[in-house]
């Protein structure tokens, strides 16, 4: 049995109830839901339609997200978020280079490296060397004023956690943001790469060993063992190259407004709604959600 999901960003009201109901008959589905108002619904169905990915890509050009899942565990036991572009809305390293003089410098590197076109390791390697000098106190500055929290994610954190789950924020970004960023949300661990100093100001080095994709793997298998679960309790998400071992290995991987090899490699897109489309996606209807 698959559930199939239909949800667009808060607010739209984009979801009319024809429309719902058509494809709920088209693909002999049933037990029509509506999980919010004109803004996320979904029916179950016996098989995966065939007609998938041609009715996808007609929900998006009305900004609709649709997906298709099985309907078996999709509620999950654990939340392994990446941060930069997914909790938060900006890459924390552009932010700091902005401060730094050569934001339009990394912000490309950055790009590239989020699309696959670079290795991780070297591209966090040559951005982070031109931070060299920075004072560490720009790092308080650049989160007070330019770091904001991606839409949802409260909501997300707290829905989650009111049901049992656990809560790890893992990052190819620094650990001076995801502390923050993890406090705020209510994380219950993070992990990320470490920016050296010396004398309060940065060296321009990271620390060893680099958390890049493999280590997001390794963040799933190391805390799904230490809890007696398995990968596919594991709700994923994030949207660059670096976080595609997770998507893929965990039961529901999610790209968030991802970038196009990551869109091309996963197949639970969420393109228009908010990080609430990962409750809904779990079967939560908005009058469940917990706000904090």
């Amino acid at each position: 049995m698959f559930v199939t999901t239909l949800l667009c960003r808060p607010g739209r009201a984009a979801i009319t109830p024809a429309l719902a109901q058509s494809l709920c008959n088209a693909w002999g589905g049933r037990d029509l839901t509506w999980l919010a108002p004109r803004e996320a619904v979904e029916f179950e169905c016996l098989q995966n339609p065939d007609t998938l990915w041609q009715v996808w890509q007609d929900m998006q050009a009305q900004q609709i997200d649709l997906v298709v899942q099985p309907s078996v565990g999709r509620r999950k036991k654990m939340l392994l978020a990446d941060m930069d572009s997914t909790m938060i809305e900006q890459e924390c390293i552009d932010e700091l280079a902005v401060e730094a003089g050569v934001g339009a410098k990394v912000a490309q590197i950055t790009a590239r490296a989020m699309n696959g076109e670079l290795d991780f390791e070297q591209a966090l390697k040559e951005r982070t060397g031109l931070l060299k000098g920075l004072a560490v106190g720009i790092i308080d500055k650049v989160y007070q004023t330019r770091i904001t929290y991606m839409p949802g994610g409260a909501q997300l954190l707290a829905t989650m956690k009111a049901h049992g789950a656990y809560a790890d924020l893992v990052s190819g970004g620094f650990t001076d943001f995801t502390t923050k960023v993890a406090n705020k949300l209510g994380f219950d661990s993070h992990r990320a790469n470490r920016l050296l100093q010396a004398d309060h100001h940065l060296t321009g080095e990271v620390a060893h060993p680099i958390l890049g994709q493999q280590a997001k793997v390794t963040a799933l298998n190391e805390l799904t063992a230490a809890r007696g679960l398995t990968a596919q309790d594991v709700l994923a998400v994030g949207d660059g190259a670096n976080d595609l071992g997770m998507l893929q290995l965990a039961g529901t991987g999610v790209a968030l407004h991802a970038k196009p090899i990551v869109q091309e490699q996963v197949s639970v897109r969420i393109n228009h709604g908010d990080l609430t489309a990962l409750l809904y996606l779990q079967g939560y209807s908005s009058s469940q959600f917990v706000t904090p």
